[in-house]
Protein backbone atom coordinates (compact mmCIF):
# COMPACT_ATOMS: atom_id res chain seq x y z
CA UNK A 1 0.00 0.00 0.00
CA UNK A 2 1.37 3.54 -0.89
CA UNK A 3 1.37 6.41 1.43
CA UNK A 4 0.46 9.17 -1.06
CA UNK A 5 0.33 11.87 1.68
CA UNK A 6 0.25 11.41 5.40
CA UNK A 7 -0.29 14.44 7.97
CA UNK A 8 -1.01 11.92 11.07
CA UNK A 9 -0.92 14.61 13.71
CA UNK A 10 -4.25 16.56 11.96
CA UNK A 11 -5.33 12.79 11.49
CA UNK A 12 -5.16 12.57 7.57
CA UNK A 13 -3.50 9.68 5.38
CA UNK A 14 -4.15 9.37 1.62
CA UNK A 15 -3.38 6.07 0.21
CA UNK A 16 -3.19 3.79 -2.61
CA UNK A 17 -4.02 0.11 -2.40
CA UNK A 18 -1.54 -2.01 -4.52
CA UNK A 19 -3.12 -5.44 -3.98
CA UNK A 20 -6.17 -7.32 -3.23
CA UNK A 21 -4.52 -7.71 0.17
CA UNK A 22 -4.00 -4.00 1.39
CA UNK A 23 -7.68 -3.57 1.12
CA UNK A 24 -8.06 -5.97 3.87
CA UNK A 25 -5.17 -4.14 5.67
CA UNK A 26 -6.97 -1.24 4.83
CA UNK A 27 -9.90 -2.45 6.52
CA UNK A 28 -8.56 -3.28 9.61
CA UNK A 29 -7.62 0.44 9.56
CA UNK A 30 -11.05 2.21 9.17
CA UNK A 31 -13.43 2.63 12.30
CA UNK A 32 -16.80 3.80 12.44
CA UNK A 33 -17.49 7.59 12.19
CA UNK A 34 -13.82 7.72 10.55
CA UNK A 35 -14.52 10.17 7.60
CA UNK A 36 -13.53 8.48 4.07
CA UNK A 37 -13.46 10.65 0.81
CA UNK A 38 -12.79 8.93 -2.31
CA UNK A 39 -14.20 8.95 -6.03
CA UNK A 40 -17.51 6.80 -6.64
CA UNK A 41 -20.34 6.53 -8.84
CA UNK A 42 -23.61 7.77 -7.52
CA UNK A 43 -27.08 7.16 -9.50
CA UNK A 44 -28.83 9.88 -10.43
CA UNK A 45 -32.68 10.00 -11.38
CA UNK A 46 -33.69 11.48 -14.66
CA UNK A 47 -37.52 12.72 -14.79
CA UNK A 48 -38.44 13.33 -11.61
CA UNK A 49 -40.72 10.28 -9.93
CA UNK A 50 -42.77 9.54 -12.85
CA UNK A 51 -42.89 6.17 -13.88
CA UNK A 52 -40.56 6.98 -17.39
CA UNK A 53 -38.31 8.27 -15.06
CA UNK A 54 -34.78 6.79 -16.34
CA UNK A 55 -31.29 6.79 -13.83
CA UNK A 56 -27.93 7.95 -14.93
CA UNK A 57 -24.46 7.35 -13.29
CA UNK A 58 -22.42 9.77 -12.31
CA UNK A 59 -18.94 9.81 -10.66
CA UNK A 60 -18.70 12.06 -7.96
CA UNK A 61 -16.09 12.95 -5.31
CA UNK A 62 -17.68 12.47 -1.72
CA UNK A 63 -16.83 12.32 2.01
CA UNK A 64 -18.82 10.36 4.08
CA UNK A 65 -19.23 9.61 7.51
CA UNK A 66 -18.24 5.71 8.00
CA UNK A 67 -20.75 3.62 9.68
CA UNK A 68 -18.68 0.09 8.07
CA UNK A 69 -15.74 -1.12 6.07
CA UNK A 70 -15.45 -4.83 4.56
CA UNK A 71 -13.97 -6.67 1.79
CA UNK A 72 -15.48 -8.86 -0.31
CA UNK A 73 -14.31 -12.03 -2.04
CA UNK A 74 -14.70 -9.66 -5.45
CA UNK A 75 -11.06 -8.11 -3.93
CA UNK A 76 -13.22 -5.05 -3.17
CA UNK A 77 -13.42 -2.94 -0.23
CA UNK A 78 -16.56 -1.73 0.54
CA UNK A 79 -16.90 1.34 2.78
CA UNK A 80 -20.96 2.47 3.62
CA UNK A 81 -21.76 5.73 5.45
CA UNK A 82 -23.23 8.86 5.41
CA UNK A 83 -22.63 12.04 2.81
CA UNK A 84 -21.18 15.03 4.73
CA UNK A 85 -19.62 16.16 1.72
CA UNK A 86 -19.71 16.33 -2.23
CA UNK A 87 -21.56 18.02 -4.79
CA UNK A 88 -24.26 20.09 -3.71
CA UNK A 89 -27.26 18.52 -5.79
CA UNK A 90 -26.36 15.09 -3.25
CA UNK A 91 -27.92 15.65 0.20
CA UNK A 92 -26.03 15.74 3.53
CA UNK A 93 -26.55 12.29 5.05
CA UNK A 94 -27.92 10.40 2.31
CA UNK A 95 -26.68 6.42 2.90
CA UNK A 96 -23.94 5.90 0.25
CA UNK A 97 -21.53 3.11 -0.12
CA UNK A 98 -17.90 3.77 -1.98
CA UNK A 99 -16.17 1.31 -3.58
CA UNK A 100 -12.28 0.61 -3.62
CA UNK A 101 -10.20 -1.57 -5.98
CA UNK A 102 -6.35 -1.77 -6.03
CA UNK A 103 -4.81 1.38 -7.54
CA UNK A 104 -7.83 4.02 -6.21
CA UNK A 105 -7.28 6.56 -3.91
CA UNK A 106 -8.36 6.85 -0.57
CA UNK A 107 -8.50 10.18 1.70
CA UNK A 108 -8.89 8.54 5.55
CA UNK A 109 -9.15 11.14 8.49
CA UNK A 110 -9.12 10.27 12.25
CA UNK A 111 -9.51 12.12 15.20
CA UNK A 112 -6.89 10.02 16.96
CA UNK A 113 -4.16 7.74 15.27
CA UNK A 114 -3.81 5.09 17.97
CA UNK A 115 -0.22 3.22 18.46
CA UNK A 116 -2.66 0.46 16.91
CA UNK A 117 -3.51 2.21 14.00
CA UNK A 118 0.25 3.41 13.14
CA UNK A 119 2.01 -0.18 13.07
CA UNK A 120 -1.51 -1.45 11.29
CA UNK A 121 -0.23 1.68 8.99
CA UNK A 122 3.68 0.47 9.22
CA UNK A 123 3.43 -3.37 8.69
CA UNK A 124 0.85 -2.23 5.38
CA UNK A 125 3.45 -0.35 4.14
CA UNK A 126 6.71 -1.37 5.08
CA UNK A 127 6.16 -4.77 5.40
CA UNK A 128 8.89 -7.90 3.93
CA UNK A 129 7.58 -8.73 0.30
CA UNK A 130 6.70 -11.85 -0.69
CA UNK A 131 10.05 -13.41 -3.05
CA UNK A 132 7.77 -14.00 -5.81
CA UNK A 133 9.55 -14.31 -9.82
CA UNK A 134 6.70 -13.01 -12.72
CA UNK A 135 6.70 -14.81 -15.93
CA UNK A 136 4.53 -14.38 -18.64
CA UNK A 137 5.12 -16.36 -22.41
CA UNK A 138 3.91 -18.02 -25.16
CA UNK A 139 5.59 -20.35 -27.82
CA UNK A 140 8.67 -18.19 -28.21
CA UNK A 141 8.32 -15.14 -26.16
CA UNK A 142 8.96 -14.77 -22.36
CA UNK A 143 9.11 -11.78 -20.28
CA UNK A 144 10.25 -12.50 -16.50
CA UNK A 145 9.46 -9.81 -13.54
CA UNK A 146 10.66 -9.53 -10.15
CA UNK A 147 7.78 -8.63 -7.93
CA UNK A 148 8.16 -5.13 -5.84
CA UNK A 149 6.44 -3.97 -3.17
CA UNK A 150 5.33 -1.33 -5.85
CA UNK A 151 4.86 -2.83 -8.66
CA UNK A 152 7.66 -5.09 -10.31
CA UNK A 153 10.83 -4.94 -12.27
CA UNK A 154 11.64 -6.60 -15.27
CA UNK A 155 14.47 -8.85 -15.30
CA UNK A 156 14.93 -9.86 -18.44
CA UNK A 157 13.10 -10.98 -21.79
CA UNK A 158 13.68 -14.66 -23.83
CA UNK A 159 12.55 -14.43 -27.89
CA UNK A 160 12.23 -17.35 -29.87
CA UNK A 161 14.46 -15.94 -33.05
CA UNK A 162 17.39 -16.29 -30.20
CA UNK A 163 16.37 -19.95 -30.37
CA UNK A 164 15.92 -20.32 -34.10
CA UNK A 165 19.21 -18.49 -34.82
CA UNK A 166 20.83 -20.95 -32.66
CA UNK A 167 19.40 -23.92 -34.69
CA UNK A 168 20.46 -22.78 -37.58
CA UNK A 169 23.81 -22.29 -36.81
CA UNK A 170 23.63 -25.88 -35.80
CA UNK A 171 22.72 -26.41 -39.33
CA UNK A 172 19.14 -27.67 -38.09
CA UNK A 173 15.83 -26.35 -40.06
CA UNK A 174 12.98 -24.31 -38.45
CA UNK A 175 11.34 -24.23 -34.95
CA UNK A 176 9.20 -27.30 -34.86
CA UNK A 177 9.23 -29.10 -31.56
CA UNK A 178 13.02 -29.06 -31.15
CA UNK A 179 12.62 -24.83 -31.25
CA UNK A 180 10.33 -24.94 -28.69
CA UNK A 181 12.58 -27.24 -26.34
CA UNK A 182 15.62 -25.05 -27.28
CA UNK A 183 13.49 -22.58 -26.32
CA UNK A 184 11.96 -23.47 -22.88
CA UNK A 185 15.44 -24.98 -21.85
CA UNK A 186 16.97 -21.84 -22.14
CA UNK A 187 13.74 -20.29 -20.30
CA UNK A 188 14.31 -22.79 -17.09
CA UNK A 189 18.16 -22.39 -17.25
CA UNK A 190 17.22 -18.52 -16.76
CA UNK A 191 14.91 -18.98 -14.28
CA UNK A 192 17.67 -21.87 -12.55
CA UNK A 193 19.98 -18.62 -12.71
CA UNK A 194 17.40 -16.07 -10.91
CA UNK A 195 16.64 -18.58 -8.00
CA UNK A 196 20.09 -19.73 -7.40
CA UNK A 197 21.61 -15.64 -7.32
CA UNK A 198 18.36 -14.72 -5.00
CA UNK A 199 16.03 -17.07 -3.69
CA UNK A 200 12.22 -16.85 -4.52
CA UNK A 201 9.41 -18.57 -3.10
CA UNK A 202 7.14 -18.48 -5.78
CA UNK A 203 7.50 -18.57 -9.45
CA UNK A 204 4.23 -17.16 -11.23
CA UNK A 205 4.07 -18.61 -14.93
CA UNK A 206 1.22 -16.80 -17.15
CA UNK A 207 0.45 -17.14 -20.97
CA UNK A 208 -2.22 -16.76 -23.15
CA UNK A 209 -3.82 -20.98 -23.99
CA UNK A 210 -1.97 -23.62 -22.91
CA UNK A 211 1.77 -22.39 -22.87
CA UNK A 212 2.10 -21.79 -19.35
CA UNK A 213 1.28 -25.80 -18.98
CA UNK A 214 3.60 -27.18 -21.68
CA UNK A 215 6.23 -25.30 -20.23
CA UNK A 216 5.49 -26.64 -16.81
CA UNK A 217 5.70 -30.05 -18.37
CA UNK A 218 8.56 -29.72 -19.63
CA UNK A 219 10.81 -28.46 -16.54
CA UNK A 220 12.41 -31.70 -14.69
CA UNK A 221 14.26 -29.37 -11.75
CA UNK A 222 11.30 -30.42 -9.13
CA UNK A 223 12.81 -27.44 -6.86
CA UNK A 224 11.85 -24.66 -9.75
CA UNK A 225 8.24 -26.92 -10.51
CA UNK A 226 7.19 -27.28 -7.29
CA UNK A 227 7.54 -22.92 -6.80
CA UNK A 228 5.54 -22.92 -9.98
CA UNK A 229 2.10 -21.91 -10.03
CA UNK A 230 0.01 -21.02 -13.21
CA UNK A 231 -2.36 -17.75 -14.21
CA UNK A 232 -3.89 -16.81 -17.41
CA UNK A 233 -3.18 -13.60 -19.35
CA UNK A 234 -4.21 -12.17 -22.72
CA UNK A 235 -0.64 -11.40 -24.39
CA UNK A 236 2.91 -12.20 -23.61
CA UNK A 237 4.18 -8.68 -23.92
CA UNK A 238 5.32 -6.87 -21.09
CA UNK A 239 2.07 -4.89 -20.62
CA UNK A 240 1.07 -8.41 -19.38
CA UNK A 241 2.18 -8.01 -16.08
CA UNK A 242 -0.52 -5.34 -15.45
CA UNK A 243 -2.77 -7.98 -15.84
CA UNK A 244 -1.12 -10.80 -14.27
CA UNK A 245 -1.27 -8.41 -10.76
CA UNK A 246 -4.65 -8.20 -10.94
CA UNK A 247 -5.50 -11.92 -11.70
CA UNK A 248 -6.56 -13.90 -8.24
CA UNK A 249 -3.79 -16.48 -8.71
CA UNK A 250 -1.45 -13.58 -8.00
CA UNK A 251 -3.63 -12.30 -4.99
CA UNK A 252 -3.88 -15.73 -3.26
CA UNK A 253 -0.19 -16.23 -3.41
CA UNK A 254 0.66 -13.44 -1.49
CA UNK A 255 -2.36 -13.40 0.89
CA UNK A 256 -0.25 -17.24 0.82
CA UNK A 257 2.62 -15.74 2.01
CA UNK A 258 1.45 -13.46 4.77
CA UNK A 259 -0.48 -15.94 6.19
CA UNK A 260 2.94 -18.37 6.44
CA UNK A 261 5.04 -15.62 7.80
CA UNK A 262 2.18 -14.29 10.46
CA UNK A 263 1.82 -18.35 11.85
CA UNK A 264 5.18 -18.66 12.04
CA UNK A 265 5.24 -16.13 14.67
CA UNK A 266 2.86 -17.06 16.51
CA UNK A 267 4.49 -20.91 16.85
CA UNK A 268 7.75 -18.93 18.02
CA UNK A 269 5.99 -17.52 20.32
CA UNK A 270 3.59 -21.15 21.52
CA UNK A 271 7.30 -23.00 21.72
CA UNK A 272 8.11 -20.59 24.28
CA UNK A 273 5.19 -20.69 26.23
CA UNK A 274 5.76 -24.44 25.88
CA UNK A 275 8.69 -24.01 28.25
CA UNK A 276 6.92 -22.45 30.74
CA UNK A 277 8.43 -23.35 34.05
CA UNK A 278 11.40 -24.23 32.01
CA UNK A 279 14.79 -21.81 32.67
CA UNK A 280 13.97 -20.65 29.02
CA UNK A 281 10.20 -19.80 28.92
CA UNK A 282 10.03 -16.74 27.95
CA UNK A 283 6.73 -15.71 27.30
CA UNK A 284 3.34 -14.13 28.60
CA UNK A 285 0.38 -14.30 27.62
CA UNK A 286 -3.03 -12.49 28.29
CA UNK A 287 -3.93 -8.56 28.39
CA UNK A 288 -2.77 -8.79 32.25
CA UNK A 289 0.49 -10.68 31.40
CA UNK A 290 1.73 -8.57 28.71
CA UNK A 291 0.55 -5.38 30.26
CA UNK A 292 3.12 -6.53 33.33
CA UNK A 293 5.76 -7.11 31.30
CA UNK A 294 5.24 -4.50 29.20
CA UNK A 295 5.22 -1.65 32.19
CA UNK A 296 8.64 -3.87 32.82
CA UNK A 297 9.95 -2.91 29.46
CA UNK A 298 10.73 -6.98 29.15
CA UNK A 299 9.15 -7.48 25.81
CA UNK A 300 11.01 -8.19 22.88
CA UNK A 301 7.78 -9.21 20.95
CA UNK A 302 4.03 -9.00 21.00
CA UNK A 303 1.44 -10.71 18.85
CA UNK A 304 -1.85 -9.37 19.02
CA UNK A 305 -5.03 -10.79 16.91
CA UNK A 306 -7.11 -8.32 14.66
CA UNK A 307 -10.12 -9.86 16.95
CA UNK A 308 -8.94 -9.01 20.03
CA UNK A 309 -8.02 -5.24 18.54
CA UNK A 310 -11.99 -5.34 17.95
CA UNK A 311 -12.95 -6.51 20.30
CA UNK A 312 -11.23 -4.01 22.56
CA UNK A 313 -12.89 -1.27 20.53
CA UNK A 314 -16.42 -2.55 21.13
CA UNK A 315 -15.39 -2.74 24.47
CA UNK A 316 -14.20 0.73 25.42
CA UNK A 317 -10.78 -0.90 26.02
CA UNK A 318 -8.82 0.18 22.91
CA UNK A 319 -7.20 3.13 24.94
CA UNK A 320 -5.60 0.52 27.82
CA UNK A 321 -4.19 -2.02 24.61
CA UNK A 322 -3.19 0.98 22.83
CA UNK A 323 -0.99 2.31 26.13
CA UNK A 324 0.43 -1.22 26.27
CA UNK A 325 1.80 -1.23 22.82
CA UNK A 326 2.74 2.25 22.59
CA UNK A 327 4.98 1.30 26.41
CA UNK A 328 6.17 -2.20 24.52
CA UNK A 329 7.12 -0.28 21.11
CA UNK A 330 9.17 2.94 23.53
CA UNK A 331 10.79 -0.84 25.02
CA UNK A 332 11.90 -1.44 21.92
CA UNK A 333 9.21 -4.26 21.45
CA UNK A 334 8.09 -5.50 17.53
CA UNK A 335 4.28 -5.42 17.64
CA UNK A 336 2.72 -8.00 15.30
CA UNK A 337 -1.29 -7.74 14.05
CA UNK A 338 -2.05 -11.23 13.38
CA UNK A 339 -5.30 -12.40 11.08
CA UNK A 340 -7.77 -14.14 12.72
CA UNK A 341 -8.96 -15.84 9.92
CA UNK A 342 -5.99 -18.48 9.96
CA UNK A 343 -5.11 -21.25 12.04
CA UNK A 344 -2.33 -19.30 13.94
CA UNK A 345 -4.42 -16.25 14.93
CA UNK A 346 -7.29 -18.54 15.69
CA UNK A 347 -4.72 -20.53 17.94
CA UNK A 348 -3.51 -16.89 19.25
CA UNK A 349 -7.15 -16.02 19.69
CA UNK A 350 -7.56 -19.90 22.32
CA UNK A 351 -5.20 -18.28 24.72
CA UNK A 352 -6.77 -14.65 25.17
CA UNK A 353 -5.76 -12.82 21.88
CA UNK A 354 -2.51 -11.51 22.98
CA UNK A 355 0.93 -12.75 23.56
CA UNK A 356 4.67 -11.54 23.99
CA UNK A 357 8.18 -13.16 24.07
CA UNK A 358 9.97 -11.32 27.17
CA UNK A 359 14.25 -10.96 27.13
CA UNK A 360 14.15 -12.46 30.68
CA UNK A 361 11.92 -14.98 32.81
CA UNK A 362 9.41 -12.81 34.55
CA UNK A 363 8.72 -13.42 38.06
CA UNK A 364 5.49 -14.24 37.92
CA UNK A 365 5.92 -15.96 34.31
Amino acid sequence: MRILHSDLRNGELVVSPDHADDLWELSTLIDPDDLVKGKTVRKIKLGGDSERAGVAKRAVTLTIQVEKAECTSSSELRISGWVVDGPEDIPRGAHHTITVEPHDKLTLQKPVWTAIHQRKLEQATQGEQARVLLCVMDRDEAHVARLKKRGYEVVFSLHGDVAKKREESRGEKGRGEKGEGTFYHDLLRSLQELDSQSPVDMIIVASPAFWKEDFKKSVKDDKIAKKMTLATVSSSDRTAFNELLKRQEVQTVLHQDRTSKEMALVDSVMAELGKRGEAGGNAVYGFLDVQHASEAGALRMVVVSDAFIKTAREQKKDKALDEVLRQAEAGRAEIHIISSDHDGGRRLDGIGGIAGVTRYKLENG
